[in-house]
């Protein structure tokens, strides 16, 4: 692989060149949509309203991939001048397009998914479950890393293993996991990336999620992945993100989270996804009626973080016109604060945060979520705060956390550990070392106040 250099162009659209340049096709990919945007600012409660149509359907999945001119020149996809022109901004900007891929492809198994196909869900040891879109995810990340910067270049660390693929009897599912990475990889060019000369083989996906093997550590560099993080939220219909972070040395230095079910505005939240899959069967598509999903980015110390629309519910867009900064909410009165908690009672405590929610004001029902669509919530100013406090015996892993910890820092939020330390991600794959629960805040009062109430009734809390 060769090694790209970086260069803006004046019209701030990044672009690359290589030793073979002469010899490969260029062309910056442009997004345009002569469309106007649809007025939300509508109360969904109203009789007379109606959800927007939802978007287009995608084409079949398919095996047959057109051959590619090489990575050329790449047109952003909506990055800011200054965060595709700074450090990290190549890694950025190939993150963010990566992540606009996944998403696509967990949309498409995400509809064929709900309700009408278990045979395409799996368990793991601890029974938590896993999907076609898990492996196809990790998959896809795997490989375009790889194509982009070289293999020999790329470290991951990220969830999936192959076991349950290698099995005599997962032929079926290994199969819909093939198809699903090639239907993905095909579209490469509509996100200004490189599809593979031919569709890609069995073991070909398997080498890909294979070479996701990275245990992390302070040294080095590193990609962070969990292909769906939510994958409950993801096999019922409801929330889930995919979160891709970079660390180096040990600190995690840009995150880019998708949010496939995560409206780009506020208001839609009141619809939900069930509701939003039913009027999909019963309206006609119209495309980009409705900005159902986003993906968010930032990197460290830029002070800013983005938002932008999925390309997949768009089809084609002017992203100059789509991204937007986002910030944490201005709320410091808990009174009028929202929290988020995790879904699953499983690895975490309801009635503990509970206790806090009232013991320091909190009003306002809590916001519970699957995934990390909950530091996604907390970074665009939806809610002020995320606590997480784990029962006895559970690890937090760094893939479930990455990603969203910086997004929120650089929105202009704080998150650490429940003694109010920073979350260390330089120990492998586990967040060794937390002090007993983690805290996300819009800002430093809120935080304050929470870290005062964990102290005050953690003796009495039985984790």
């Amino acid at each position: 692989m060769n090694h790209m250099m970086l260069r803006l162009t004046s019209s701030f659209h990044i672009t690359t060149t290589s030793s073979k340049a002469g010899a490969r096709g260029a062309g910056l990919r442009r997004f345009r949509c002569s469309s106007s945007q649809p007025n939300l600012n509508v109360d969904p409660s109203s009789p007379s309203h109606s959800p927007p149509p939802p978007p287009p359907p995608c084409p079949p999945l398919s095996s047959e991939v057109s051959p590619s001119r090489g990575l050329e020149r790449l047109g952003r996809l909506g990055l800011h001048r200054m965060e595709a022109a700074g450090e990290y901004g190549m890694e950025l900007d190939v993150a963010v397009r990566v992540v606009q891929m996944a998403c696509s492809l967990c949309q498409r198994v995400q509809d064929c998914l709900v309700g009408r196909k278990p045979d395409q869900i799996q368990a793991k040891d601890d029974d938590s479950p896993v999907t076609v879109a898990d492996w196809g995810v990790q998959a896809t990340v795997s490989w375009v890393l790889s194509e982009v910067f070289g293999s020999e270049n790329v470290s991951i660390v990220a969830e999936e293993d192959i076991q349950a693929l290698s099995k005599k009897d997962a032929a079926g599912l290994l199969e819909s996991v093939v198809n699903a990475v090639n239907g993905c990889l095909i579209e490469a060019p509509k996100y200004g990336l490189n599809g593979p000369q031919k569709a890609l083989g069995t073991s070909e996906v398997l080498d890909a999620i294979r070479r996701c093997n990275s245990n992390g550590g302070p040294k080095g560099r590193y990609w962070v992945l969990d292909p769906v993080d939510g994958t409950l939220g993801f096999v019922r219909g409801d929330q889930y993100a995919v979160a891709l972070a970079l660390i180096e040395d040990g600190e995690v230095v840009l995150g880019v989270l998708g949010c496939p079910n995560y409206p780009m505005k506020k208001e839609w939240l009141n619809y939900h996804q069930r509701y939003y899959r039913l009027m999909s069967k019963l309206s006609p598509p119209t495309s980009g009626s409705w900005n159902k999903g986003c993906v968010m980015y930032a990197r460290r110390g830029s002070g800013e973080a983005w938002m932008q629309p999925l390309v997949h519910d768009c089809g084609e867009f002017d992203w100059q016109q789509s991204v937007r900064k986002i910030q944490v909410s201005s709320i410091d009165d808990p009174a009028f604060a929202t929290f988020c908690e995790p879904v699953e009672k499983g690895n975490s405590s309801h009635s503990f945060t509970a206790g806090l929610a009232h013991s320091v004001g909190l009003r306002n029902q809590p916001l519970r979520v699957y995934s990390m669509v909950k530091y996604a919530a907390i970074a665009r100013g939806d809610a002020e705060i995320f606590m997480k406090f784990a029962r006895a015996g559970y690890k937090e892993k760094i893939w479930d956390h990455a990603a969203g910890v910086l997004i929120i820092q650089e929105a202009g939020g704080v998150v650490t550990d429940a003694g109010g330390h920073p979350l260390d991600f330089s120990k492998g794959l586990y967040l060794e070392g937390l002090d007993r629960g983690i805290i996300a805040c819009s800002g430093a009062a809120l935080h304050e106040k929470i870290i005062k109430a964990v102290d005050a009734s953690w003796n009495s809390s039985g984790l």
